[in-house]
């Protein structure tokens, strides 16, 4: 097993936070010489309840950078560039090297050197200079409070979602069920956008939405019972301790790691990521938005950064799904350690446990995108017949071959 770059994410975060606070300590202790009642203030940002309360905020934005920054950007970034090779063109090319202020770049032949990955912080900074406006008989208040119920329970999410067995906000009781829940809570404020901007594209793509997405949530949960037979825990920090063992060995040196889809599981798993795919709403299973026949469904009426929070949202949702399953089914951080350094007594891989995560979650998250631009999108009877007709039932055999395969001891 690898080992984690971050140990202790509130542990780290503690540390900083302690030392910002002794700092600022020191500089209202030079001035409380002159003002005696500003001691009493020092003595209180240094009691320990001030500071692991500062360290959960630290904490919660140091996740939030992680998750909604940098992953977010990154993973736009390969969609962007992937589909576009697959449809045959370069795709984005706005880098580092498009600026002005490089001596290739002349005004009257400007360059697009690079890789594209500043587009998307252009698009944003396009997005926040447009107006967000409102329809005249939208319910006001319904319409603003949708879009921060969606972003929150996507923030929500990644308050239990582990990068590594330290890169964590809270270990909280039952974190599978918790992120599911959180997972669940999105379709209702999808249902809100959509009846609230009083218009029948936006009402027709909510509703598309429930449907949908209640349809597959079924068989989603009954994959997580066919796993806890194996599993016996909803804890994920334990369920990808115990995929941290080898199966078997091929030939001299191919070991193949006791991941859940290399056993029993692999019909649960299937049936997991297809009903995750239908939560994210990816092609095929995009028909809450259809741009043919509903413009762009729940989120018409929105424009400006509102409109870009939805669609961001959206790529941060694919990494949280991405992310439990493999959390579930592939190891999670797990994976071989090739050699380390010893920096300080200490053992640092090559490859840290956040390495092994991110880099299963971004091929999975490009296997989504594969899906998606390779087959067209089905029909909203054809999506509720798959949900309610196969993958419930195929759930339901995934519970019973892993109830026999528990009883026999695999």
């Amino acid at each position: 097993m690898s080992a984690p770059l971050v140990p202790s994410l509130f542990g780290t975060c503690k540390v900083l936070t302690a030392a910002i606070i002794w700092v600022v300590n020191q500089i209202i202790l030079a001035i409380a010489v002159v003002i005696p009642p500003l001691k009493g203030l020092a003595d209180w940002l240094g009691s320990d309840p001030v500071v692991t309360a500062l360290t959960w905020l630290v904490a919660m934005t140091v996740m939030l950078v992680w998750a909604a920054m940098i992953n977010l950007l990154t993973v736009m970034w390969l969609e962007r560039k992937f589909y576009s090779r697959l449809q045959d063109r370069y795709g984005i090319m706005v880098s580092i090297w498009s600026l002005p202020f490089w001596p290739f770049n002349r005004k009257d032949r400007p360059t697009h050197k690079g890789w594209g990955y500043l587009q998307n912080v252009a698009d944003g900074v396009k997005l926040l200079q447009k107006e967000n406006l409102t329809p005249r008989g939208a319910d006001r208040a319904m319409f603003h409070t949708a879009p921060i119920l969606i972003a929150s329970t996507t923030v929500l999410i990644f308050a239990a979602l582990p990068w590594s067995s330290g890169f964590y906000i809270a270990r909280v009781d039952l974190n599978l069920l918790f992120i599911l829940a959180a997972f669940s809570l999105a379709p209702f404020g999808i249902l809100l956008a959509g009846w609230s901007a009083n218009n029948k594209y936006t009402l027709l793509g909510g509703m598309r939405a429930a449907a949908q997405l209640l349809a597959y949530e079924i068989p989603m949960i009954l994959a997580v019972i066919a796993l806890t037979f194996s599993t016996g825990s909803l804890d994920v920090f334990e369920i990808v301790a115990q995929q941290d063992t080898t199966l078997t060995v091929l030939g001299a040196a191919t070991p193949i790691p006791a991941w859940y889809v290399f056993g029993p599981q692999v019909l649960g798993f299937i049936v997991f990521v297809v009903a995750m795919m239908a939560e994210l709403e990816r092609i095929p299973f995009d028909i809450p938005e259809a741009e043919a026949e509903l413009v762009e469904g729940w989120t018409t009426e929105y424009s400006g950064m509102r409109f870009g929070l939805l669609f961001g949202f959206k790529w941060l949702r694919m990494i949280a799904g991405a992310g439990l399953v493999v959390l579930l089914y592939l190891g999670g951080w797990t994976g071989p350690v090739f050699v380390t350094f010893d920096v300080a007594g200490i053992a640092v891989p090559i490859v840290p446990e956040e390495g092994w995560f991110l880099l299963k979650t971004w091929l999975l998250c490009m296997v989504f995108v594969w899906v998606s631009w390779s087959v067209p999108r089905i029909r909203i009877d054809q999506i509720l017949q798959l949900g309610w007709k196969r993958l419930i039932p195929l759930a339901l055999l995934a519970i019973l071959v892993a109830a026999g395969a528990s009883a026999v001891g695999w």
